[in-house]
């Protein structure tokens, strides 16, 4: 299978149904194969060999998706606020692809040699009926290459085979289950793993996708209402600011609302859950090495959590849920042993929508099959995931292990909190010292140490901030990650003690 088939199978089902943009005037499943075989047209045209894609979302990006598809060359998102350098480093890696940029990217994309359209002159091209033939394409050629957001380290090439993404389809939805007046506002930039893989589900199950190009909380609700939205996606920090916002709040249609791509404050949810009752939110946790989702906390599970008086089910509002079919999850100690339940380690998975392959590189896993996301967690013995951040933001106090997530969500809870971050400072006599930024809502004052007494009343002394700083807002990509080496920097260089 690859994605060409998705697609003909959606216009066979139903190919008159809008499946992108608004009600009036977007394209149809049936147009959209037309599209993307003109778009094929002119990939063959160019001798292209991929397609890079340095634009916001919109329209232009599935079409692009598909097309790259029919023509067998690989898709290659591109985040559009890279730094000159950072960008023209990617752009070197495919001199022979055709590019698609906004107006002000385009003559990058022609200083690094590249054929390029701007988006509308992309869906120019594209709305013209060209001929040709699809090239056979096997489900283990290359689909789509999505560059790691180098929060942590440079960016690299994560390789997606049409097999791990059709596979990750397969074990999502159900093929067109989607009621004809479904919609899904989707708010994430294109070269994020969650646009490639709302794009196909919401196809394949049949259901609309509207994307918003610039989020402010005002457009997402506006949108949302205009246009009768029954599914939404966001990153935490979007939810955040809806939530915050002052503008009417109503949603009549929603009937879902998924997240992910950071860790969801508990206390964010709860207000979430308490605000949209009849909402069935969804927690989705996965990489784009993972072509997306490996686990789910359901609508069932939040309800159940909410109300519960119970502790360890309570608790599962901070957990991703359970692994989805399809998937094996293993969490492994610092010696490579799996361990059993509640004991933080590694966790590793695999299956067949897991790539862990890096172009130029190769794949990224055991002999064993199994992939190490770098993220430490631990598995209940429910069965339900925590994720415990990135093993390479652990915080080593006096040989002591300490997790940043664990003290941020905690300083999270504090009423007069927005956002926080919290880093290991070298320290001489400790090895690293624990310090927090922290964002603190408007019209609200919060001094150190009344937040260091609120930390330390819920967790031990050494885990509690030996300094707080306080920032207008926290270092964060577009789709809500913490770039927490930038934090650190900062940190180092704030000569400011609150």
């Amino acid at each position: 299978m690859n994605l060409t088939m998705l697609l003909d199978m959606a216009i066979d089902g139903f190919g008159d149904r809008v499946v992108i943009g608004r009600r009036d005037g977007g394209i149809t499943a049936a147009r959209l194969g037309e599209m993307s075989q003109a778009g094929a047209a002119a990939i063959r045209e160019a001798g292209a060999d991929a397609v890079v894609y340095l634009a916001v979302n919109g329209p232009a990006f599935p079409v692009a998706m598909f097309s790259a598809a029919r023509a067998g060359v690989p898709l290659v998102p591109v985040n559009y606020r890279l730094g000159a350098e950072q960008l023209q480093a990617l752009l070197a890696n495919h001199p022979r692809a055709i590019g698609i940029a906004d107006e002000a990217q385009v003559s990058a994309m022609r200083d690094a040699g590249l054929a390029a359209l701007t988006p509308e002159q992309w869906l120019a091209r594209t709305a013209e009926p060209a001929a040709g033939d699809d090239v056979t394409t096997d489900s283990d050629a290359p689909a789509v290459v999505i560059y790691t957001s180098g929060t942590t380290s440079a960016p690299k090439g994560v390789l997606l085979r049409h097999e791990n993404l059709t596979s990750y389809v397969f074990g999502s939805v159900e093929f067109a289950s989607a009621e004809p007046a479904d919609a899904a506002l989707i708010s994430v930039p294109p070269y994020h793993i969650a646009a490639v893989a709302n794009a196909i589900t919401s196809l394949y199950s049949g259901r609309r996708t509207l994307v918003l190009e610039q989020f402010t909380p005002m457009q997402w609700l506006q949108l949302a209402r205009e246009e009768e939205i029954t599914n939404a996606l966001v990153v935490p920090t979007m939810l955040s600011r809806i939530i915050e916002a002052d503008d009417d709040k109503s949603l009549p249609s929603l009937r879902s609302l998924a997240y992910g791509g950071a860790p969801m404050p508990t206390a964010l949810i709860e207000r979430a859950l308490r605000m949209w009752p009849e909402v069935g939110f969804v927690n989705a946790y996965g990489l784009t090495e993972t072509s997306s989702t490996v686990a789910v906390l359901g609508p069932d599970d939040h309800r159940e959590a909410l109300a519960s008086a119970e502790p360890a089910v309570r608790a599962r509002l901070g957990s991703v849920g359970r692994v989805v079919p399809g998937i094996d999850l293993e969490i492994r100690d610092a010696d490579g042993a799996v361990v059993g339940p509640g004991v933080t380690g590694s966790i590793c998975v695999r299956g067949e929508q897991v790539s862990a392959e890096y172009a130029g590189i190769g794949r990224a896993v055991d002999d064993r099959g199994f992939f190490d996301t770098r993220d430490k967690g631990f598995v209940d013995e429910a069965g339900y995931l925590y994720i415990g951040g990135r093993l390479d933001d652990t915080i080593i106090r006096g040989a002591e292990n300490i997790a940043p997530a664990e003290i941020e969500d905690v300083i999270l809870r504090h009423p007069a909190v927005l956002d926080t971050a919290v880093v290991g400072v070298p320290d001489e006599e400790w090895g690293q010292r624990i310090e927090a930024a922290v964002v603190v809502r408007a019209g609200m004052e919060l001094a150190a140490e009344d937040l260091q007494d609120y930390v330390r009343a819920v967790l031990r002394g050494s885990k509690t901030p030996e300094r707080i700083v306080y920032w207008d807002e926290l270092p964060r990509t577009e789709t809500g990650k913490l770039v927490r080496r930038h934090v650190l920097e900062r940190i180092l260089a704030d000569d400011v003690v609150a």
